[in-house]
């Protein structure tokens, strides 16, 4: 009998180990989907806004694929990044969302993705999300404090991490996880995920950083990211935030411009103080 629970656990423990090489060697795989759906479905002016196709330059000579859309009298600007599947033409509802709100926007793939060079990887979003701030900074002249650092999902951990090091006006938070090691802890919990990880995006670190008001939306319906993440987060953030409890699935259909969800973001970053 032992011998035979012997030679059973023996392939099976070969294969578990196999299974750890694989996840430890591709988790990248398992964390970025630039393969969906790789090409432009449409483009802000199939919603009504003008918009300008541009390229962003990275430190490492890599070039972003953005699109900047202004907003006529805008307020400030936002800057955008969206989560880890798609590209910039999947989020024409949001561009159309800031807009109403009389926001512009510069909205960025990583690269990798849509027509942007380059595999994705945590380092190079960070170097993505610089190139991108630099690129509103000083080709668009938008100064820090009209600045509105946004981000789904993923985006939302290259979000935190750019708003640690830079002095935003606010930052927004939609969907987001409090850590990979985390989420992945929960959806891969038969693996070590924590010894595994080598993607990070520590958004409950970022958040000690940042001096910013912090607003951070969540669904208790989120599928992919449970709604204990978003209060976790709202917990970590500093004074002052706001946090807005939502229904409906992480996917589904760009919740978050509901219209009552959307009077919540207005009001919040319409209560924001005038920056000198």
């Amino acid at each position: 009998m032992r011998r035979m629970l012997g030679e059973l656990l023996i392939p099976l423990g070969i294969a578990y180990g196999a299974v750890l090489v694989l996840v430890f060697l591709f988790q990248s795989h398992l964390v970025f989907f630039p393969g969906t759906g790789r090409e432009a479905v449409l483009n802000p002016q199939s919603y009504g806004m003008r918009f300008e196709a541009v390229e962003i330059r990275t430190a490492d000579g890599e070039t972003l694929a953005a699109w900047w859309v202004p907003a006529e009298g805008a307020r400030g600007t936002v800057l955008f990044f969206h989560g880890n599947a798609g590209n910039i033409s999947h989020r024409l509802d949001y561009l159309q969302m800031f807009h109403r709100l009389r926001y512009s926007t510069l909205i960025v793939d990583y690269r990798g993705y849509g027509k942007s060079t380059g595999s994705p990887s945590e380092e190079g979003t960070y170097l993505d999300a610089e190139a991108a701030w630099d690129y509103a900074r000083h080709t668009r002249l938008a100064l820090p404090q009209d600045i509105v650092i946004a981000g789904e999902s993923l985006g939302g951990a290259v979000a935190t991490w750019l708003a640690a090091k830079v002095n935003p006006r606010a930052v927004v938070l939609l969907s987001t996880f409090t850590s990979v090691p985390d989420l992945g802890a929960q959806v891969y919990w038969f693996l070590p995920v924590r010894l595994l990880s080598r993607i990070r995006y520590d958004n409950r670190e970022n958040l000690k950083r940042i001096s910013a008001p912090v607003f951070i939306a969540h669904s208790r319906d989120d599928d992919v990211v449970p709604y204990a993440h978003g209060k976790k987060l709202f917990e970590a953030a500093n004074e002052p935030k706001a946090f807005l409890e939502m229904s409906g699935g992480h996917n589904d259909g760009f919740i978050f411009t509901r219209p009552e969800w959307v009077a919540a973001l207005a009001a919040f970053l319409d209560s924001l103080p005038a920056k000198k």
